[in-house]
C-alpha cells in the first residue's frame, strides 16, 4: 500500500458528524455499530461482516469487554485477536443486542451485522455501504479502510501513555508484521520536531 494510496484519517469532530447522520438512518443502530466496529476496533471489511454475537457476548450472553475475533473471521492464521471492547461501542452492542433479541430465530451465532433479510452482510457490501456515506455526509478521500486506520494512528499516538508500545498496537490491528502496522500510521512532523526538544 503506497503512501499516496492511502485511506483518509478522520477526526473525532468528522467522526461525531458521521454519527450524527447514522441517526436518522433507517437502521441506526446497526449503522453505528459498523462505523464504530472500525474506527474504536479497528476492524476490517471482511471482519465487520463476519463477526458474530458469540466473539462480543460472555457465558452468561451478555455484551462482554472485548472481541474475540477468530482466525477465520479475519485474514488467516495470525490476524484473529482479543480487542477490548470501547465503552461507546459496548454500549450500542447492548441495545442493540436487546433489539436483536426480540426477534424470532436469534442466536448468538447470528452475525451482528445483517441484511435487512437477517441475512449475513458480504464484505463488498460493507466497503459500499462505507463509500455511499462518506460520499452522502461530503468527507472525500475516504474509504471501508478510514476508520481502520484512525485506530491504529490513534492507538500508536497514545499507547505510550497507558505503558504499552507499538508492538501492542500491532496486536491489536492483527498484523503479522511491525513493518506493516507503521505503514499505517500517520506522520506528524510537527510531533517531530517537538520531540527532538525533549530528547
Amino acid at each position: 500500500m503506497g503512501i499516496g494510496k492511502q485511506a483518509k484519517i478522520l477526526t473525532n469532530k468528522q467522526q461525531e458528524l458521521l454519527l450524527t447522520y447514522l441517526e436518522k438512518s433507517r437502521y441506526p443502530l446497526r449503522n453505528k455499530v459498523m462505523l464504530l466496529f472500525s474506527f474504536k476496533a479497528g476492524l476490517r471489511a471482511k471482519e465487520i461482516a463476519a463477526v458474530t454475537w458469540s466473539m462480543v457476548c460472555n457465558a452468561d450472553g451478555k455484551i462482554g469487554t472485548e472481541i474475540n475475533l477468530t482466525n477465520n473471521a479475519s485474514k488467516g492464521n495470525y490476524s484473529g485477536r482479543i480487542i477490548p471492547l470501547n465503552k461507546q461501542l459496548k454500549n450500542l452492542l447492548e441495545r442493540l443486542l436487546l433489539q436483536k433479541q426480540e426477534k424470532l430465530g436469534f442466536c448468538l451465532e447470528n452475525h451482528i451485522i445483517d441484511s435487512e433479510r437477517g441475512r449475513k452482510t458480504s464484505p463488498q457490501a460493507i466497503v459500499n455501504w462505507f463509500s455511499k456515506l462518506y460520499k452522502t455526509v461530503g468527507i472525500d478521500g475516504c474509504s471501508s479502510h478510514s476508520g481502520r486506520r484512525t485506530f491504529i494512528t490513534n492507538a500508536a499516538k497514545n499507547i505510550c501513555l497507558v505503558g504499552g508500545s507499538l508492538n501492542d498496537v500491532r496486536l491489536l490491528a492483527g498484523h503479522a508484521s511491525l513493518a506493516t502496522t507503521q505503514r499505517y500510521i500517520e506522520y506528524n512532523t510537527d510531533a517531530h520536531k517537538r520531540v527532538v526538544e525533549l530528547v
